[in-house]
């Protein structure tokens, strides 16, 4: 079970980012990356296409799953997650308030 899930709000503990919050919006479960929504940024040039000109775009880059840490809902506190349970039902849960973290899926 992963400890990060989409949707999950997180803290970003280093980097040039670091203390602001945001969404995850992506995860790379083979590099151990994360992308947050609108954070940890950079812009790259785009060559003229065949249709209209050249542009710069504005790009979110993977975080280390190591520089963020997840906010839990209940005590709004950035924490580390444990796992609690049997083999078979697992749940993460919050390591300051040792409530259940849920997450929605779409």
């Amino acid at each position: 079970m992963n400890k990060f899930k989409l949707d999950d709000q997180v803290k970003i503990t280093a980097g040039k980012d670091k203390g602001q919050t945001g969404k995850i919006i992506k995860i790379f479960p083979d590099l151990d990356k994360v992308t947050v929504e609108g954070k940890n940024t950079y812009k790259k040039h785009m060559k003229q296409q065949s249709k209209g000109g050249g542009q710069i775009v504005t790009l979110d880059r993977p975080l280390p799953v190591a520089n963020i840490a997840i906010v839990c809902p209940t005590c709004k506190k950035a924490t580390r997650v444990g796992l609690e349970g049997t083999a078979k039902t697992k749940v993460r849960i919050c390591k300051k308030c040792h409530s259940v973290i849920s997450f929605t899926k779409k």
